[in-house]
């Protein structure tokens, strides 16, 4: 009977405990968790804190007593591994019990970067400490914009605390565009939370405030594969059997690095579905099959005051930072069809390549839908779909849930018109010597133009298509649609004509306006 350790639960190590079971019911599998809780739903953690999720044992899935019930593992919590003898294929606890293995499962995860005096936020434990630090009191600031930082900004708020969010980049929200994460920002804001931006904390002493929280990202727990003389980076190393330098040896999670399929370049992405995927595949490995992980794409969601803000892929300063040709598309489509009650804007923003029509990513925002179309982004990517193919796709439509031209449907059109040889341009191309025409009505220009801008109604231009002979026009309107119709136009009449992309609304966003 062969035997399985597995050091660290949660996400990768029981999906890699579990499977293992279900594929060999003979198998001797030990789990060794450094925390007081093996199965938990990390991800609903901060959730707890404003009562959305009443209940502290809502967040714990399973317990070492259940899990030998129905799996017959044996799971062993508080126990944290100190080393690995490789040669004689031993785990050696804090508590000096020694684990013999026939294979090795690393799940260590990753620990959040420490401010001094700061809370943090990663696990049960973490929960614990930080709603007994916040009980009775009024004011938080929590040190970084991301992910986790904005989720206990909402939490916390909710509570009715006064909230401050210091972020010491330019912009909340990094894996966004700096347009797309401005409206995350004004989202904040609107909900009475606080945004500094460009700012360093470098003593909490010095904030006015009851509670400060760190949440400025993690790091990959390493020291143990490092002390065993594996191959790691910024993270372990594996290979696409999720195997580490020792053929003995695998590792899975947010302790590991993968490689991102936009290059197949090394890249970190500590993100659940990834880590329960991998620890799935990793079980199916050590049982005999052949099998491999698929490269990642990165895609994520997070909510934000009644915004879902999701993402896959690379953010076009990414790709242009990865010396991309890179051609990008931006619209604001609603959610459904907009005669139907409820309809809502979604903020779409596709990356593509422009020499190969690949996909490169993508950032969605919306009060509804927006994950939606990322989860069929991110399919399309890993079928190998090109920009242009979104325009075929046949997606369900009703227009309570859709419409006939979805917002998929729309940026493939728009992508196909530049490929046919539309020209558009970005918000931040706007002062390249372009003579600006508004294309909107009276009431929209009165309302706010970009300066220098003339208003002729997209209506009129047919009849006053002589004021444009000789002149190379950029034309916007207030998301682009009607910008392309006066681009149209102008282009047969054989005028150099460009449209805004995004239109007014983008331009906007980006603080322009």
């Amino acid at each position: 009977m062969s035997t399985t350790v597995i050091i660290g639960g949660v996400a990768g190590g029981m999906s890699a405990a579990t499977r293992l079971r279900r594929r060999d019911e003979d198998m001797e599998i030990i789990v060794l968790e450094a925390s007081g809780h093996v199965s938990f739903a990390n991800c609903g953690l901060p959730y707890h804190l404003s009562g959305t999720i009443p209940g502290r044992e809502q967040l714990l899935l399973q317990t070492p007593e259940s899990l030998k019930a129905r799996f017959n593992l044996d799971v062993r919590v508080n126990t944290r591994a100190t080393s690995i003898d490789r040669t004689n294929q031993t785990v050696t606890t804090d508590a000096g019990e020694t684990f013999h293995y026939d294979n090795l499962i690393l799940s260590p995860g990753a620990a959040p970067i420490q401010v001094p005096g700061a809370l943090t936020l990663r696990n049960i434990e973490d929960l614990d400490a930080m709603k007994e630090a916040i009980e009775g009191k009024k004011s938080a600031t929590i040190i970084g914009g991301g992910f986790i930082g904005l989720e206990v900004a909402e939490n916390l708020a909710k509570r009715g605390m006064e909230v401050t969010v210091i972020e010491g980049g330019p912009q909340v929200m990094a894996p966004l565009d700096p347009e797309m994460a401005a409206i995350v920002a004004k989202r904040l804001t609107d909900n009475g939370v606080t945004v500094i931006t460009n700012t360093i904390v470098n003593d909490i002493s010095e904030l006015d405030t009851d509670v400060v929280i760190a949440a400025i990202g993690v790091r990959p727990a390493i020291e143990l594969a490092q002390q065993a003389g594996l191959a790691t980076n910024r993270g372990i190393i594996v290979d696409e059997q999720m195997r580490t330098s020792d053929p003995n040896i695998y590792a899975v999670g947010d302790a590991v690095e993968k490689r991102h399929a936009n290059d197949g370049e090394l890249t970190l992405v500590p993100l659940a579905q990834t880590a329960n995927r991998h620890g799935r595949l990793v079980a199916d490995v050590i049982t005999g099959r052949a099998t491999s992980a698929k490269q990642v794409l990165g895609t994520a969601v997070v909510g934000v005051f009644g915004l879902t803000v999701a993402t896959v892929g690379w953010a076009e300063k990414t790709a242009r930072a990865q010396g991309r040709n890179v051609r990008v598309i931006h619209l604001h489509p609603a959610n459904h069809a907009g005669y139907y009650p409820g309809a809502s804007p979604i903020h779409l923003k596709l990356v593509v390549d422009a020499d190969t029509d690949a996909i490169l990513g993508a950032q969605a925002i919306g009060e509804d839908g927006a994950d939606k179309r990322i989860d069929i982004i991110a399919t399309a990517m890993r079928g190998g779909l090109t920009a242009s193919d979104l325009a075929d796709l046949e997606l369900a439509y009703a227009p309570q849930f859709g419409s006939a031209k979805d917002p998929i449907n729309m940026v493939g059109f728009i992508n196909d018109n530049i490929v046919g040889g539309e020209k558009t341009v970005q918000y931040h191309e706007v002062e390249d010597g372009w003579t600006l025409i508004d294309v909107r009505t009276p009431t929209e220009h009165h309302n706010g133009t970009i300066p220098g801008a003339v208003n002729i109604p997209v209506d009129e231009i047919r009849d006053r298509i002589d004021e444009f002979t000789g002149d190379k026009i950029l034309v916007f309107c207030q998301v682009g649609q009607r910008g392309h119709t006066a681009a149209s136009l102008l282009r047969n009449k054989g005028i150099e004509v460009a449209n805004l992309d995004g239109g007014y609304l983008t331009w906007s966003l980006a603080g322009g306006a």
